[in-house]
């Protein structure tokens, strides 16, 4: 019997839902569709561990070819069970489940697995018709659902952490120790207060490790700094979402830029920051700028609605990225920091990212 969770069942649900609807809307950042922008859908690609297999549309019948024999669906098919599956994902409570009637009909279209088995983030490939350039591209897509928790885009880890020295403070141990004791529920924020009502401040020196620091400077050589200043404002501020942390930081202007002729410098930089993570930036491995295969994602709406971001049409995918993420606090404790340290006679502070869809 095939369990998941309502995340995996959402990527058999897109499949369902797409073939049904024979079309795939484009959406707008705030994740509702882009009016006149649809793509008639040709054909899905699905890998499973058992082969390849295509999905093509012909007026009403999906036909299913992979395997030594074509099959023939009726469109009604995929919708009624697009619907079914829908509203068992919504109703079922527990993390992991199964849906014995759905997985009845997934095996006799030869879909034998929630996942599709690759070894690239795709979840879905999608053949369309581009009715602006006539061309026929193939796109493909991570599948981000609104039906289980939100997922995230840059996960935590040792590698996020940024260092600050913290200075203008002469702390005692015994300071330093009482500070690190903070254990409130917003503990980080308030040791920060506690280390500025002490006269410190903080002074962005590094990102903990090398490679993540030089990925950010190939992006745009001021990103670490541009992205110091953010993490620490979330960190001291009552600001989550990654709009008003910008836009904070563009207000103050750390980096003075010519803001004269109202240049968004500080948005512009974040947005390119967001779509490269979004298609293949790891912070522990070495980026090389180029995209993986994925090209963007599909979301699968609260109200079964899904729609399409993708970097074919880029100004949406980066508004989108750029107006439905946040920061979030991981584990202090799993990814070291949050607590002053000493070091070669000088005393700092590790802030860490990690950057969550609303």
């Amino acid at each position: 019997m095939i369990k998941g969770n309502k995340g995996e069942w959402s990527e058999i649900y897109a499949l369902f839902k797409l073939l049904g609807d024979k079309q795939l809307f484009l959406g707008d950042k705030d994740i509702e569709k882009l009016e006149g922008l649809v793509y008639p859908i040709i054909k899905i690609l699905r890998t499973e561990n058992n082969g390849d297999f295509e999905y093509s549309i012909q007026d009403e019948i999906i036909l299913v070819s992979g395997d030594e024999e074509i099959l023939k669906i009726p469109i009604s098919d995929f919708k009624n069970k697009a619907l079914f599956l829908l509203n068992a994902i919504k109703q079922n409570k527990e993390r992991t489940f199964s849906v014995p009637e759905i997985e009845a009909f997934m095996q006799s279209i030869n879909c034998i697995s929630l996942k599709a088995s690759s070894s690239a983030k795709t979840d879905i490939t999608i053949v369309v018709h581009d009715q602006r350039t006539n061309q026929q591209p193939t796109l493909g897509f991570s599948i981000k659902s609104q039906l289980g928790s939100p997922s995230t885009l840059l996960n935590a880890g040792k590698t996020t952490n940024f260092i600050y020295k913290i200075v203008g403070a002469n702390l005692s141990e015994n300071e330093i120790e009482q500070i690190n004791s903070i254990a409130s529920r917003s503990k980080i924020k308030d040791r920060i207060v506690e280390i500025q009502n002490k006269g410190g401040r903080f002074e962005f020196i590094k990102t903990e490790r090398q490679i993540f620091s030089n990925n950010l400077v190939l992006i745009d050589s001021l990103l670490p700094e541009i992205l110091s200043q953010i993490i620490f404002d979330f960190y001291s501020s009552e600001f989550s979402h990654l709009t008003d942390l910008v836009k904070k930081t563009a207000d103050k202007n750390p980096l003075n830029f010519d803001i004269e002729n109202e240049h968004k410098f500080y948005e512009y930089k974040i947005k390119r920051f967001l779509t490269d993570v979004a298609l293949g930036m790891m912070p522990s491995e070495v980026w090389t700028g180029k995209y993986d295969a994925t090209g963007g994602y599909l979301i699968v709406k609260e109200d079964g609605g899904v729609l399409c971001y993708h970097i074919y049409n880029r100004n949406e995918f980066e508004e989108y990225l750029f107006e439905n993420t946040k920061l979030d606090t991981a584990s202090s404790s799993r990814h070291s920091f949050g607590e002053i340290y000493a070091e070669n006679g000088a005393v700092y502070f590790k802030l860490n990212l990690q950057i969550r869809f609303l």
